[in-house]
């Protein structure tokens, strides 16, 4: 996950590409490092809630986890998504 998407690098590569001739090099670079911090601090975040194990809350009798609400929302969002497609 730390290396950027395709769709990263084109959407930077346009935005980039509508500056002066002399400022695309530094703004792509800036662009690409920016992604590249921003899913790096995602990838910390979903660390830190993969890692919470503990109850939140009880869903009838059953414990339900930061972890659990994580994988479950990242599963609807595939189904979600594959359906879409």
């Amino acid at each position: 996950e730390i290396v950027l998407g395709i769709d990263n690098i084109i959407f930077i590569s346009i935005m980039a590409g509508k500056l002066p001739l002399h400022q695309q090099e530094p703004a792509r670079r800036l662009g690409l490092l920016m992604a590249l911090a921003f899913r790096l601090l995602l990838l910390l975040a979903i660390g830190q809630i993969v890692a919470m194990t503990a109850p939140l809350f009880y869903a009838g009798t059953m414990p339900v986890s930061g972890r659990d609400l994580l994988l479950f929302l990242g599963g609807l969002f595939l189904l979600v998504k594959a359906g879409v497609e």
